[in-house]
């Protein structure tokens, strides 16, 4: 028989050869940590997420300890923003004390070699849930939305994010 009917496998029966021929190796320098950070106190489990939980920055450090003692070598924030402070401009998303900032100033103060992941959109802070600014008439403004990321990421920099991503 030929392939696809038969698969030789003589290479990878033994863990020797395996692990000689193998492409790629997964380690836990390869790994980040994604926390879903939020404003109160303790942990909040997330409806939508089964066994995942928001949880506050004194919980998120407990975290981080445990991450560093497991070696991984980053977090990854992801702050939910209250309705209250959810905008049209989404100016909670560059604020000096914003929860994403005093998150990354925290974990960056306790654990200066931990990696620090922010992630630049807005839509977690509009009150019109989109990742963008708008005008009267629904669209997005360009222009005006490329500002406010740069504020975002700025401040995200100013904290102590050591890497930042844009969504697209």
């Amino acid at each position: 028989m030929s392939y696809p009917y038969t698969r030789p496998r003589r290479m990878r029966r033994d863990d020797f050869s395996r692990r000689l021929m193998r492409e790629h190796v997964l380690g836990t320098d390869d790994l980040i940590l994604p926390v879903f950070v939020h404003g109160l106190d303790g942990r909040a489990a997330i409806a939508s997420m089964p066994g995942v939980e928001r949880v506050s920055i004194d919980e998120l450090l407990r975290v981080a300890e445990q991450a560093s003692e497991l070696r991984i070598p980053a977090l990854a924030l992801f702050p939910v923003t209250p309705d209250e402070d959810k905008t049209d401009d989404a100016a909670a998303a560059w604020h000096e004390d914003g929860l994403a900032q005093r998150a990354v100033r925290a974990l960056k103060e306790r654990f200066p070699q931990l990696g620090v992941i922010t992630d630049v959109a807005l839509d977690p802070y509009t009150s019109h849930g989109q990742d963008g600014l708008i005008d009267a008439d629904g669209y997005v403004m360009n222009d005006e939305t490329v500002e406010a990321l740069v504020k975002q990421a700025l401040s995200h920099a100013d904290a102590g994010a050591t890497w930042w991503r844009r969504r697209t």
